[in-house]
């Protein structure tokens, strides 16, 4: 399954409107506010290759209060042990 972490900047005290925008979303497994050069990190999974572009360009990318992204494709995942 296709997955990307994407990394998203918002307007000055729109954190916590977009995040709650951006885990209504299908597809976004995970979103958290963080403090740093980014405003929100969300993790997004889909089907396809094609679903996950459509999900990160047309849903996330167009939000209002969103100003810029960085998106990241995951080559390779794990998860932990414990």
């Amino acid at each position: 399954m296709p997955e990307a972490i994407v990394l998203i900047n918002t307007d000055i005290g729109a954190e916590e409107e977009v995040l709650g925008q951006i885990l209504n979303i299908e597809g976004v497994s995970e979103a958290y506010v963080v403090y740093g050069v980014y405003d929100i990190v969300a993790k997004v999974e889909a089907p396809t290759t094609e679903k996950l572009k459509e999900i990160i360009t047309t849903r996330i990318r167009k939000l209002p209060k969103v100003r810029a992204t960085l998106t990241m494709v995951v080559v390779e995942s794990r998860t932990s042990k414990k």
